[in-house]
């Protein structure tokens, strides 16, 4: 019986060994001395079982296949890839997917999604450089879809608002339609705004601690996706994750479009007061080799 059971034993560290990627040499488990050549690896095993239990006590090779019931392990035990199984074991703890992300902190933004060619990763001021946390980064993704999608929204209300009647009798170039609204009806538009970003917060910020301020400040939850707030009337989030992932790239290059877009719309009303349609129509006429003066 002891036989067979060194030859299962046997067995087992000899496939763990085989599928581990090459790194630094694992410590044997059963004296296993490995010897390579350019591109085959070839295992001994030792005969020795005291040698066997000195450097069992040691490292124990653990199976991926382990039990969900299976016991804490102790520091300096390793698994069949190699790694350390304490901190393997509190990083896959600490590292849940949400929306099928797993934040990786070797990869470029933690490994969240916008990556496009030709430029690939753009960051020219450093804002996802390395060394800047996982708060900081997902912080920042906040900021960039929110302002992406008022953009993508402006965008439509300045050509809307310019375009379509307006029930309060507004007129004129978007960047003069604001303080002609009502008093009631600008009330409401501004609750509304704090309703939605006091919403935003309860879902994304974790609860202020009065007691100590500078660990709540500015920190989101742990479980919380940057912009999924969970408004989605129309059901266009995927659930598949590379699906996610493919949708979430084209929201932030029409949000990054849209905020260039309305920088240059509010840019070119205060400098000429016109409206969009105003504008393109004096350029039409001045390219085609009519004084727009003379025909207003």
């Amino acid at each position: 019986m002891k036989f067979v059971q060194l030859a299962i034993l046997s067995a087992t560290v000899g496939a763990a060994c085989a599928f581990a990627p090459l790194g630094p040499a694992l410590p044997a488990a059963s004296t296993v001395a490995a010897t390579s050549t350019s591109s085959t690896f070839s295992l001994r095993m030792s005969t020795e079982p005291e040698t066997e239990t000195e450097e069992a006590t040691t490292y124990s090779i653990l199976s991926e296949d382990s039990p969900p019931n299976a016991p804490d392990f102790t520091p300096g035990q390793v698994n069949a890839f190699g790694s350390d199984v304490s901190a393997a074991s509190s990083a896959s703890a600490s590292a849940a997917a949400i929306n099928g992300w797993v934040a990786d902190e070797g990869l470029p933004c933690y490994g969240l999604p916008g990556v496009l060619p030709p430029t690939g990763f753009f960051d020219p001021l450093g804002f996802a450089q390395r060394g800047i946390s996982l708060n900081e980064v997902k912080r920042n993704r906040e900021a960039e879809v929110m302002h992406g999608r008022v953009a993508m929204i402006a965008c439509v209300g300045y050509f809307a608002g310019e375009q379509l009647p307006s029930p309060f009798g507004i007129n004129g170039p978007a960047n003069d339609q604001l303080q002609q609204v009502p008093l009631p009806a600008f009330i409401l538009l501004t609750l509304g705004i704090a309703a939605a970003e006091l919403k935003r917060a309860t879902i994304g910020w974790v609860e202020p601690d009065l007691s100590d301020w500078t660990k709540t400040l500015w920190k989101l939850r742990d479980n919380y996706y940057p912009g999924d707030v969970g408004f989605d009337p129309l059901n266009f989030k995927p659930t598949d994750p590379t699906a996610f992932a493919n949708m979430q790239t084209r929201e932030l290059q029409n949000g990054r479009l849209a905020m260039l877009g309305w920088a240059g719309m509010c840019s070119q009303e205060l400098v000429n007061h016109k409206s969009i349609a105003d504008t393109i129509d004096f350029y039409q006429k001045v390219y085609s080799g009519v004084n727009p003066y003379e025909t207003m």
